[in-house]
């Protein structure tokens, strides 16, 4: 029966975005800290009227709604103001990793229709290298903006010295009108952003974010994270990376300080937390090493318990005993881009306090439970999508559904669809269901190794092999076999002053795993990385692929 004398209305429904949560911001914390980086302080009233300047002047630049604006910046205010300053003018927020190299800047700026480019002063050559690449193919270029290091004292720039027709994001701001209106999504499922996943330079994957979804994250991961108001969260997570996990939005909402830094360094983090009085932060297992790998001259106490959201690969035992033992109180999440970035939460139990400290470190290195804005998080067949028993054996997919999955892929309805298929989006991770309803990540389906027909977790294995005392970093790949099909072949990263050989690497193994699972390989060198801190896993299986099969070789050694 319906209900008689109800209605929607503008009194009752608004449209969900992040927009909102600087406006309240604005009002509740007006003279609270907003913005630290260096010298340079906002509070969030400047925040806000920076920010309605901002998209009043990307609207002067001719940017129609729904159109895309790209930034190509580290981790600065200005990169900050764009996430609410773009979506506040209509338009769609793109911002790009700053590793790419002008050739793969040009490919995403002509796939996304970019309108304007924003450019931090260091990366200029990268973008005007795009530009010229970009010239070739299409007349309508994007219009350059340059953002200047911010300085308390007037720029040693000035226009004169850069090239005509670049714009300044410092003087768009000073002309912007105050009394702009602010454009609203008039649907909160309209885009608010466009993330790109690390796809081949021929077909990027153009990942599409809501106004709803990006609301309902931010406030997940101020839950996830146990932050409750004004918070001190310190910038080491790209926020070119899923929208630096929706954090820039969930520190508006709760009325935060955000502590900007151009690069990522040990020295960096510590000085920050102790002068700031950092209480969250986040980053990837390399910013974790980077940590607990610093040299005693560079540490500094803490002034309090710092939680540390960390993704990707789970945090081998030896990383969690390290960090809390500085005073780092680990969350461990997961997700993808396609899912806002965090969309799992290894919630802590009371009863897992009694553990051994490596069975707690087992505990915590699961990916858990879906946050409280995702619908569904689950270990599926991905033929028959039954759910896979939960015996902690079953590999399945990993599979989410709810209002924090992407929208889909931008130009590519083929690619949405097949992640869709079957009402549920297809992670293409591997992962079991333990008996408490914990799902815990196996592997990449593309990172398998599979022996002699026994599935191996490069996961599992990496974790043991950061076990040794000499390791800072490992990765584990299949090296191709002649007659086991494949076996693990380890890519080992040694920490300074310390040595070990191939044989002990495999025998520390071999006394903690079964030998099957052992590797075969051990080469030592430094990992490829993403600009994310993600490990290149497809440079490695190159290098292990070029090695050739390893029982074949033994074989023609015996004749």
């Amino acid at each position: 029966m319906a209900m008689d004398g109800t209605i929607q209305c503008t009194a009752n429904y608004v449209p969900l975005t992040p927009i909102s949560f600087l406006e309240r911001s604005a009002v509740v914390y007006r003279n609270n800290l907003s913005i630290a980086y260096g010298d340079v302080t906002y509070t969030w009233s400047q925040t806000h009227q920076r920010c309605i300047k901002l998209a009043s002047s990307i609207s002067q630049l001719g940017v129609s709604p729904r159109d895309v604006v790209a930034v190509l910046a580290p981790n600065i205010p200005a990169m900050y103001e764009l996430h609410f300053g773009v979506p506040m003018s209509g338009a769609i927020l793109c911002t790009l990793n700053t590793r790419h190299d002008s050739s793969m800047v040009s490919v995403l700026l002509k796939h996304s229709d970019a309108k304007v480019l924003f450019v931090d002063h260091e990366l200029l050559g990268i973008a005007k290298g795009a530009l010229e690449i970009l010239s070739k193919s299409t007349s309508k270029l994007p219009i350059l903006v340059l953002i200047l290091e911010c300085e308390t004292h007037p720029s040693p720039h000035h226009n004169s010295s850069v090239s005509p027709g670049i714009l300044i994001y410092e003087n768009l701001i000073a002309e912007g009108k105050l009394e702009f209106e602010v454009k609203r999504p008039k649907d909160e499922c309209d885009p608010i952003s466009l993330n790109y996943t690390s796809g081949t330079t021929s077909s990027p994957k153009g990942v599409v974010y809501s106004h709803r979804g990006a609301y309902l994250n931010a406030l997940s991961t101020i839950l996830l994270n146990d932050m409750t108001s004004m918070p001190v969260y310190l910038w080491c997570v790209p926020m070119f990376h899923c929208n630096g996990w929706c954090l820039p939005w969930s520190i508006a909402a709760q009325g935060g300080t955000n502590v900007c830094q151009r690069n990522v360094t040990g020295k960096g983090i510590f000085d920050n937390v102790f002068k700031h009085k950092v209480t969250h932060m986040a980053g990837a297992p390399t910013v974790l090493n980077m940590i607990i790998n610093s040299p005693a001259e560079i540490r500094k106490p803490l002034p309090g318990k710092v939680a540390v959201m960390t993704g990707g690969a789970p945090p081998p035992p030896a990383v969690f005993f390290k960090m809390e033992e500085l005073g780092f109180d680990l969350i461990h999440s997961y997700g993808l881009t396609e899912t806002y970035g965090p969309a799992s939460i290894c919630t802590w139990k009371e009863e897992w306090g009694s553990l051994s400290r490596d069975a707690q470190a087992k505990m915590k290195a699961r990916q858990g439970v879906q946050h409280v804005g995702l619908e569904g998080l689950d270990i599926k067949d991905p033929v028959t999508m039954k759910s896979v028993p939960a015996d902690a054996k079953t590999i399945g997919e990993v599979m989410f559904r709810g209002n924090t999955v992407m929208n889909g892929y931008l130009k590519d309805l083929k690619a949405t669809q097949e992640a869709f298929k079957g009402g549920w989006f297809r992670s293409g991770d591997l992962g079991v269901k333990h008996s408490d309803g914990y799902i815990e990540l196996k592997d990449r389906s593309k990172d398998i190794i599979i022996s002699g027909g026994e599935n191996i977790s490069t996961i599992e294995l990496e974790g043991v092999i950061y076990g040794h005392p000499a390791v800072v970093e490992a990765a584990v790949v299949g090296r191709p076999d002649e007659y086991w099909g494949e076996t693990p072949c380890a890519f080992v990263t040694l920490k300074d002053g310390y040595s070990a050989t191939e044989e002990e690497i495999i025998q520390f193994c071999r006394e903690r795993l079964p030998h099957f699972m052992a590797p075969r390989t051990v080469v030592f060198s430094d990992l490829p990385k993403t600009s994310t801190g993600k490990t290149q896993k497809f440079i490695l299986k190159e290098k292990a692929k070029a090695m050739g099969s390893l029982s074949k070789k033994k074989n023609n050694s015996k004749l």
